[in-house]
């Protein structure tokens, strides 16, 4: 399998759920506006033997020549169209991840010979929710294409993509381990988001269940450890793959 990090860069976040762009090589942290979070945005294209996999879609911003979405011209650049996506393997639905999921210039999936992979509770939760966590308007339209309803706690997609439902960072987030050729990878998205965290102990306020997120990235990573997982990391630019069995010491 090859793994394909697409960095949408760094932004800062505050009460308004606005995500606001933020150079890290630039800006002074102190510009920060107070009680924001600096976060990281990362989808990944994985290529297998079966699938153009999209794991969850950004935050659909242009890019900084403006003629085009970010996450496309991202994909260009590897020789990837948005109609050579096959599936697109949605962990959640906040905004953060549904972004590019619809094309703003047709208003359809922008992904448009893809199966959006969905857990059906998380869409009844995002309709419900829809405001400052959740834009359902981009989630609406892939529910008219070519949509695969995930409605069990845990099961598997074709055979080889498995899923779980875990309630932590949000009430129906989920993760997924994609297993081929004797290798996994394994994608937390915001349950486990970033590298650092793995290696320590914390529950963080901002999850729908803090205490069970920590208690799951520890068993994953030790998980990860004796079985050689690749762990994949959405909101880690700086260090997006990590292999816990070769890092000796944690």
């Amino acid at each position: 399998m090859k793994i394909i990090p697409l960095s949408e860069g760094s932004f800062t976040v505050d009460a308004t759920k606005k995500f606001i762009p933020f150079r890290l090589s630039e800006d002074e942290m102190s510009a920060r506006p107070q009680g924001s979070l600096l976060v990281e945005i990362q989808p990944f294209l994985i290529l297998t033997s079966k699938d153009i996999l999209l794991l969850d879609t950004g935050l659909g911003f242009n890019h900084r020549s403006g003629d085009q979405m970010q996450l496309l011209a991202h994909l260009a650049e590897h020789g990837i169209q948005s109609g050579d996506v096959t599936k697109v393997l949605m962990s959640h639905l906040h905004k953060d991840h549904t972004g590019g999921m619809v094309h703003p210039a047709t208003g359809k999936p922008t992904f448009e010979n893809a199966t959006y992979c969905i857990q059906e509770r998380e869409v009844a939760f995002a309709r419900e929710k829809d405001g400052a966590s959740y834009d359902f308007s981009k989630v609406q339209p892939v529910l008219a294409g070519k949509v695969e309803l995930l409605k069990a706690d845990e099961g598997s997609i074709d055979g080889y993509i498995q899923y779980q439902v875990t309630g932590a960072h949000s009430k129906f987030h989920q993760v997924f381990w994609i297993r081929e050729d004797g290798e996994t990878l394994f994608f937390g998205a915001d349950d486990a988001p970033q590298y650092q965290q793995m290696k320590h102990r914390f529950a963080a306020k901002y999850d729908y269940d803090g205490k069970k997120a920590m208690e799951l990235r520890s068993g994953w990573w030790e998980k990860g450890k004796k079985e050689d997982w690749q762990f994949l990391f959405y909101h880690d630019t700086r260090k997006p793959v990590a292999r816990p069995g070769s890092e000796p010491g944690l």
